[in-house]
């Protein structure tokens, strides 16, 4: 893709995303707002992933707007096409769910998502556990947060081998939380014991 219309579609679709995002805001005590988040997990890719396809650049910054907005399956098919649709519609949760039950879900999914889909997932549980751990919701607990790290980290025990810097990245953060929240993650054998154990 020509480097202009790379830019044209990224552009796109993080005013898309601000636009259907408007008026949410992030749970962490600086209230960011929420399109900070996907932007946040686009650039991460960019950054530590290396990730330059554009498709999956733009399913970052979109994958959370089926999720989380008004916005329909249409919208993001009319508007980036189906490929992009498709890397969005595999990370994102049915709301429909109990909370406990998508958790479940994910983990259950994870082996089966496609490459970008993959990358787009570990960009998003990297950037919500550093949050988790810097920038906590108000009113979490260290046992919530030590929960929350956890079932990110027995998210991605399924894909490891996806990329070796976005996994380097993750591993450096779960060692700051394990320091800093005072306890150990638990290897991916034991999930059966876990909430959310598929």
């Amino acid at each position: 893709m020509p480097e202009g219309q790379h830019w044209d579609k990224l552009l796109a679709a993080a005013i898309f995303a601000a636009e259907e995002h408007q008026g949410q805001v992030r749970k962490g005590h600086r209230g960011s707002p929420y399109v900070t988040h996907p932007l946040t997990v686009a650039k991460t890719l960019f950054e530590i992933g290396g990730i330059r396809d554009t498709q999956t650049q733009v399913a970052a910054i979109l994958h959370d707007t089926l999720e989380d907005t008004p916005a329909t399956k249409a919208d993001i098919r009319d508007r980036f096409g189906q490929a992009v649709l498709d890397i969005v519609l595999e990370v994102t949760d049915d709301k429909r769910l109990s909370k406990m039950e998508r958790k479940r879900l994910q983990v259950v999914h994870a082996p089966d998502l496609s490459l970008p889909a993959r990358l787009v997932k570990f960009g998003d549980k990297l950037v919500n556990c550093w949050d988790i751990l810097h920038d906590p919701p108000e009113g979490w607990d260290l046992t919530r947060r030590r929960h929350y790290i956890q079932w990110g980290a027995d998210v991605l025990a399924q894909i490891r081998g996806t990329n070796a810097p976005l996994e380097n990245a993750f591993d450096a953060m779960l060692a700051e939380a394990e320091s800093a929240l005072d306890f150990r993650i638990q290897p991916f054998d034991t999930v059966n014991q876990r909430p959310w154990a598929p």
